[in-house]
């Protein structure tokens, strides 16, 4: 995995004085610097292409078919046909497993005219015969319902993984942040891996809590305080820029604030949150310079968090 350097032993310290803003914009713009060029580096990787080549065998379901996933197995992350598990994964579903059903395109030869493949066109009203059925171009004629399984329904060969987890000797830090949430207008909660709903996704960010009318941050618990710190920052950022947004297209530019965020208060409490890199190579596609163009925004957040937190040093 690609690291970054990072000059700093301890967590960064800006004095009480005129020039304590000028100091934390240049870190800051300077932490994002590092961000950018190691997340560079990272697709470069081998690790990341071989992450990237398991990628492109999953499919990418419709909103119907991830409904019909998430109501049949909740805590579904990967799921792929019985087939598909043993031949580009080498992995075999576990006896008993129910399957999850989905729908699947039929495609295959279809009149020009009516668009029913050749045995429905046979028996319709439509008395196109301009070319012979083998001649028709393909296309989709309808829906039939497939069985697929979920990762954690099978057995076998690992997948590759990217480490993103953040490390470093986290102090108080968890706690800290925890108590910050009601200045940043946040509630949250820490759900035990026994009560997580979210499958893989370390944190969620959602519609207000009922009782407090404020955006709700779940995150699931974990032993290192580090990486769950950074994992609050991160839903955090999401409460303060993202909550009444709702275009899906913006989603990738999102997360790269909401982890550009999470890394520059990670840097500045002397954590290493370098994993950070892999998980913006893969969110942003061509879009890296959405974080550098998104600088302002990323830079307040970030700083709003910090002050909300107290403390530049989480052992203090």
């Amino acid at each position: 995995m690609s690291s970054i350097e990072h000059p700093e032993e301890r967590p960064v310290q800006f004095d009480d004085r005129e020039d304590r803003d000028d100091a934390m914009t240049a870190a800051v713009e300077t932490w994002i610097d590092d961000l950018l060029d190691a997340a560079e580096s990272a697709r470069a990787s081998e690790q990341f292409q071989a992450w990237l080549d398991v990628q492109a065998a999953f499919h990418d379901y419709s909103y119907r078919n991830t409904l019909l996933i998430k109501r049949q197995y909740p805590g579904a992350t990967r799921v792929a046909g019985y087939g598909t598990w043993q031949e580009e994964f080498d992995r075999q579903v576990q006896e008993g497993e129910q399957a999850i059903w989905i729908w699947a395109p039929i495609i295959t030869q279809r009149c020009p005219a009516c668009e029913n493949s050749e045995s429905y066109h046979d028996r319709s009203d439509c008395d196109y015969d301009e070319t012979p059925p083998e001649e028709w171009d393909r296309g989709l004629v309808g829906f039939k319902p497939v069985p697929v399984f979920d990762i954690s329904q099978t057995e076998g060969e690992p997948l590759p993984e990217l480490e993103t987890a953040t490390t470093g000797d986290a102090g108080d830090l968890v706690s800290r942040v925890l108590d910050a949430a009601d200045s940043l207008g946040v509630s949250v909660r820490v759900r035990s891996e026994t009560a997580w709903r979210y499958g893989e996704a370390a944190g969620v960010c959602r519609q207000p809590d009922p009782m407090t009318s404020q955006p709700l941050v779940e995150v699931v618990d974990r032993d290192n305080d580090a990486d769950l710190a950074t994992t609050l920052v991160h839903e955090y950022a999401h409460a303060i820029l993202h909550f009444d947004v709702e275009d899906e297209p913006e989603r990738a530019k999102r997360e790269l604030e909401a982890e550009a965020v999470a890394y520059i208060v990670g840097r500045h409490y002397g954590l290493d949150p370098s994993g950070s890199a892999f998980y913006l190579a893969a969110w942003a596609d061509e879009e890296l310079d959405a974080v550098q163009a998104r600088l302002a925004r990323i830079s307040s957040t970030a700083e709003e968090i910090i002050d909300a937190i107290g403390g530049p040093d989480p052992a203090d």
